[in-house]
């Protein structure tokens, strides 16, 4: 099969919403569907398994392995040959391998594609693919996600790619939790949101996190670009990895999204994490 012709996106959240509008907009999509639907989406479709039988590539992005676990058993009787799924979820190597085996053992093909870019990013197709499989399925679904993206590295087997996945929101939760805890300190001590982000752009710190998150910090405004409940997620699935069960920081990072999420922040940016310090 050459290149597939036809995208269905099954998860319409944050990402998804916006990936089936790109979609649409360049005419590859057959269908999209969300548990539940929103008002006036483009193609919508009654269930997940007519986007899957209308699709010749069907990518998830849906919340955590047991939302893909459920949706594959739905997916499995309407698999065959000539399907592709892409499974765009953040998950763990283990939960991949078994996705993997079970779309295989239907006869289609799978492709792990976890991302990185949050909202914004999406909006402006600047999300980067973590691609682990098959070389040429890599090369055959490339021109597909390119629609959505800047970027699609490929980075080795499908476990890979899940684990990378996860090592870099690691790293991301942690620049957010010692930023918040910085401006903390820095506003406590009576020093204005402007002169901390000033001098922070002259200082190695300076980082991709700060830059995105500095507006919302200096306006309290928490909506998600990231929400607390899938940072939280995350935490909890790279903590599960064999050999990072104790994790120093990656613990502390585990308690700290834990707190925003009991507090009711569960729904809003992980950047709230400043809102758990000044409590």
């Amino acid at each position: 099969m050459s290149a597939p012709r036809k995208v269905g996106v099954i998860g319409l959240g944050i990402i998804g919403s916006v990936w089936a509008k790109h979609y649409h907009a360049a005419g590859v999509l057959a269908g999209a569907w969300n548990r539940t639907p929103p008002a006036d989406f483009p193609q919508l479709l009654p269930t997940p398994e007519a986007v899957a039988r209308a699709a010749d590539v069907i990518q998830i992005v849906i919340a955590d392995p047991p939302a893909v676990r459920a949706i594959l058993a739905r997916l499995r009787p309407v698999l065959g040959p000539g399907k592709v799924v892409v499974q765009s979820s953040t998950i763990d190597p283990k939960s991949s391998a078994e996705f993997r085996d079970l779309v295989v053992a239907a006869g289609a093909r799978y492709l792990e594609a976890p991302f990185t870019g949050s909202k914004p990013a999406a909006e402006a197709r600047k999300t980067v693919f973590f691609l682990g499989g098959d070389a040429a399925l890599v090369a055959e679904v490339e021109p597909v996600l390119a629609l959505v993206s800047e970027a699609r590295l490929h980075i080795g087997d499908h476990g890979q790619a899940a684990t990378l996945k996860l090592a870099l929101n690691l790293n991301i939760a942690a620049q957010m939790q010692a930023l918040a805890e910085a401006l903390t300190l820095s506003r406590r001590a009576g020093i204005s949101d402007d002169v901390f982000f000033g001098a922070l752009k002259r200082n190695v710190s300076q980082s991709g996190v700060a830059t995105l998150k500095e507006p919302k910090l200096r306006a309290g405004d928490y909506a998600p670009q990231f929400s607390v409940k899938h940072m939280l997620k995350d935490m909890r699935l790279a903590s599960g990895i064999n050999g990072c069960e104790d994790f120093p920081v990656l613990d502390t990072l585990r308690d700290c999204l834990a707190v925003a999420e009991r507090a009711g922040w569960g729904d809003e940016d992980f950047s709230v994490l400043l809102k758990v310090l000044e409590k």
